[in-house]
């Protein structure tokens, strides 16, 4: 009997029968295809290639991705026609289904890379590849059946839409900034993650404060650590806590604020590191900055001795927000009467300012008035 066009497809690229079934047993979850084992499947692909009996169905474009070729050439019969929106989706299904716990954090490493260069040399560069990556996160979320893998999904494209409403907001691109950060809500909550839902939330209100409207923000951040309460890490919580802090310092309210800070202070840990935030900085200098930024909105001068301290110890990498606290210095001494020193602050900032693209710092110094 001569051999079959699926045994001559094989031969042509010199791999044996064993080396096929391993093919097929590794590529079957990729296609939706329940793996057998590996002795049935011998069988199957003797039988198969022997000519007595048909190929399944759900094996055809197995053999088609391994052989590349059609169904006619590999002797197969042809499928079952499907009305073209129907082989889209199914096509669009099975390629989310292939994601696993490799590819997530691929992407989480791609995003943390992009937060590194942000944070040391500014975001514009990274504007489009960030772009292209969240459209590859929906792309994935809104045709995964998994739900643990539709969460973990989920929760990616959180840190990716925050990230890039952060992005957008130092290029004072405000609009793009909210629509980023309600997307990045919407995946808080898919994800069922109150840590990422809370931060996200909070992110969002800087957006307010941008815009002025501080009473706002104020709510919107005291509504994230309503939602936080004890759901989440000390880290996160002093994180919030700090936000808070800067909306309250935003309306006036001194008191308020500054207990925010000592809250923060109280429940930041030890460690301030964790894997699971990789975006939340406040260790080292990073609340005490925070803090500095605070006291200049409620026009305390004890603004001036905290910021200078804390950006004499202020890691290099953290160059843009070297530049907000510049400018924190620049207003600061400018509430004091000192032309000189804030003169001084004010030209740095707009040196690394421009270096970065900081737009946003750069357009808050222009409402900057040096006493005479």
């Amino acid at each position: 009997m001569p051999d079959t066009k699926l045994k001559q497809a094989r031969l042509r690229r010199n791999l044996k029968a064993d080396a096929v079934v391993r093919m097929i047993l590794e590529m079957s979850p990729r296609f939706g295809v329940t793996p057998t084992s590996e002795t049935s499947m011998k069988t199957n692909l003797s039988r198969w290639e022997n000519g007595r009996q048909q190929v399944s169905e759900k094996y055809r474009p197995i053999f088609r991705e391994i052989y590349g070729r059609e169904n006619e050439q590999l002797g197969l019969p042809p499928d079952p026609e499907e009305d073209d929106e129907i082989a889209e989706l199914r096509e669009r299904i099975q390629i989310a289904s292939s994601v696993d716990a490799g590819m997530i954090e691929a992407i989480r490493q791609r995003i943390d890379s992009m937060r590194y260069t942000d944070r040391k040399l500014g975001g514009p560069g990274l504007h489009d590849d960030l772009h292209n990556l969240i459209t590859q996160i929906e792309g994935l979320l809104n045709y995964s059946t998994d739900i643990g893998q539709h969460a973990t999904l989920a929760g990616a494209l959180t840190e990716a839409s925050t990230l890039a409403g952060w992005f957008a907001l130092s290029r004072n691109a405000v609009g793009q900034a909210w629509k980023h950060y309600e997307r990045g809500k919407r995946a808080a909550y898919e994800s069922g993650n109150t840590a990422l839902l809370a931060h996200a939330t909070a992110e969002q209100a800087v957006v307010l404060l941008d815009i002025g409207e501080p009473e706002k923000a104020a709510r919107q951040l005291e509504h994230a650590r309503a939602l936080a309460a004890h759901q989440v890490s000390p880290l996160l919580g002093a994180w919030l806590a700090a936000a808070h802090g800067e909306g309250l310092a935003a309306i006036g309210n001194r008191a308020a604020a500054l207990h925010a800070f000592e809250q923060a202070a109280e429940l930041l840990p030890s460690d301030p590191v964790d894997p699971q935030l990789p975006f939340v900085f406040l260790g080292g200098t990073h609340l005490d900055r925070w803090r500095g930024n605070a006291l200049v909105r409620i026009g305390d001068t004890a603004a001036i001795d905290a910021l200078t301290d804390a950006l004499d110890q202020l890691p290099d990498d953290f160059a843009r927000a070297r530049v907000g606290m510049l400018v924190d210095l620049a207003f600061a001494y400018a509430a004091t009467g000192d032309h000189a020193a804030s003169q001084y602050h004010a030209r740095h900032a707009r040196q690394l300012g421009r270096q970065l693209n900081s737009d946003r710092h750069l357009r808050r110094l222009s409402s900057l008035t040096l006493p005479s």
